[in-house]
């Protein structure tokens, strides 16, 4: 009985986790692009878009989950397992096409003169990398417990965040320390955080 109960307990476990990472980078996006919006920048704007992609990329692993963990049946009599690595799939497409867009609108940024980020925007982004982080480490040792691929893709996908918040802290303080002429390097913050993205994306 214990072999059988485990990996359902596990699956249960992964989904439940997804769902919490669900809502998380849900009220991550809002608080990190209305925070981007009014204080000016960018690289936070862009974090609230790689939030977004993790929303979504949570949702899918969900789903993905929640299809594996079916039964066999006459359509499928080898099971569902393949949903995880579907969806472990669709997260990474999302993550590269979420650092594409990125770096597009960092390019573009970079171009035009605008104001320095806000000093408080630093304190926004402290807080999201010790929750994003947080929520990494957990989603990974559930990874780990459950061999899903997909679970193990949301896991970076947090990591990943947590990434590009730290370019964006570092970018939006040298912006912020040295004064006039280096408004800029918040939006440079934001092409690494694009590069970041991307990397884990393909590796995934």
């Amino acid at each position: 009985m214990t072999t059988s109960t485990a990996p359902v307990s596990s699956s249960a476990s992964s989904q439940r986790l997804a769902q919490l990472g669900l809502v998380v980078n849900a009220l991550l996006a809002v608080v990190k692009l209305v925070a981007g919006l009014l204080g000016n920048a960018y690289a936070l704007v862009a974090d609230a878009i790689e939030s977004s992609t993790d929303m979504i990329g949570s949702l899918v692993v969900w789903s993905g989950l929640r299809i594996a963990s079916r039964d066999p049946d006459e359509r499928y009599p080898f099971g569902y397992g393949r949903a995880e690595a579907l969806a472990g799939a669709v997260v990474a497409a999302l993550m590269l096409g979420a650092a594409i867009g990125i770096a597009i609108e960092a390019a573009q940024e970079i171009r035009t003169p605008h104001h320095a980020p806000a000093p408080w925007t630093l304190g926004v982004l402290a807080l999201v990398i010790v929750v994003k982080e947080i929520l990494a480490k957990r989603v990974l040792a559930a990874s780990e417990a459950s061999g899903s691929t997909a679970v193990a893709a949301d896991a970076w996908h947090h990591r990943a965040d947590a990434i590009t918040s730290a370019a964006a802290f570092i970018g939006i303080a040298v912006a912020i320390i040295g004064g006039p002429g280096w408004e800029p390097a918040d939006d440079w913050a934001a092409l690494v955080a694009a590069a970041v993205i991307a990397v884990n994306g393909g590796l995934i």
